[in-house]
């Protein structure tokens, strides 16, 4: 075997066992020296192919989001309604997660519990995925007829600041030590539901009840 890829098989070796490690623990507990035990790897081998635990976890998410944007650009969602493409679109995002549990795992730890030193690195790596749900929701919003006054633009500078303040909500719940995969089930089970309360609103234009302002 050439030296080139035999590097690359230990490098792969590695990664995988990473994602493993971090796939199934918070960024905190997990550990490089659990990793090289539970799998036979020299740490020599790891700090050759790798600086640091940061450096390995930021490969590892980089992997996760790279492959979840990848699956979510190959599936079918588009539909004639925007409400039913947006279910499409979580049900083809949840069943990347129900294929994937170790990126699950990554992915909600990520969002919902990222290590404060690494916040700008991470948020690097997620442009591509960021940008995906950028392009999905300006060209479904194209498909609607928007309020009088609220442009494009606006519409989706809302629908950022919704995202921001929603995922914002769950953080808060993760620092309170909530169960991470609790946090991620609730996450999803109301992440459709608000986005279509946002988008349609709770109450029927121009109906009130009699006898209420």
């Amino acid at each position: 075997m050439k030296k080139e890829e035999k590097t690359k098989r230990t490098y792969e070796r590695i990664l995988a066992a990473a994602i493993v490690e971090f796939g199934t623990k918070n960024y905190d507990t997990a550990s490089l020296t659990t990793l090289c035990n539970e799998n036979q790897i020299s740490k020599g081998l790891v700090y050759h192919n790798f600086k640091n635990k940061d450096e390995i976890y930021l490969k590892c998410v980089e992997e996760c989001f790279g492959k979840m944007t990848e699956y979510l650009k190959g599936r079918a969602y588009k539909d004639e309604s925007v409400q039913t493409s947006i279910h499409n679109l979580f049900q083809v995002r949840q069943q990347f997660f129900k294929e994937n549990p170790y990126y699950c795992n990554i992915f909600f730890n990520t969002v919902l519990q990222t290590p404060a030193h690494l916040r700008e690195k991470i948020h690097e790596l997620r442009k591509e995925y960021d940008q995906f749900y950028v392009d999905c929701f300006r060209e479904l919003l194209q498909q609607t007829q928007l309020r009088d006054g609220i442009t494009i633009d606006a519409a989706m500078e809302y629908l950022m600041i919704f995202f921001e303040m929603f995922n914002g909500y769950f953080q808060d719940k993760s620092c309170e030590k909530e169960d991470i995969h609790v946090l991620a089930e609730n996450h999803e089970v109301n992440l459709s539901k608000i986005l279509d309360i946002m988008l349609y609103g709770v109450v029927k234009e121009g109906k009130e009840k009699s006898g209420e302002k």
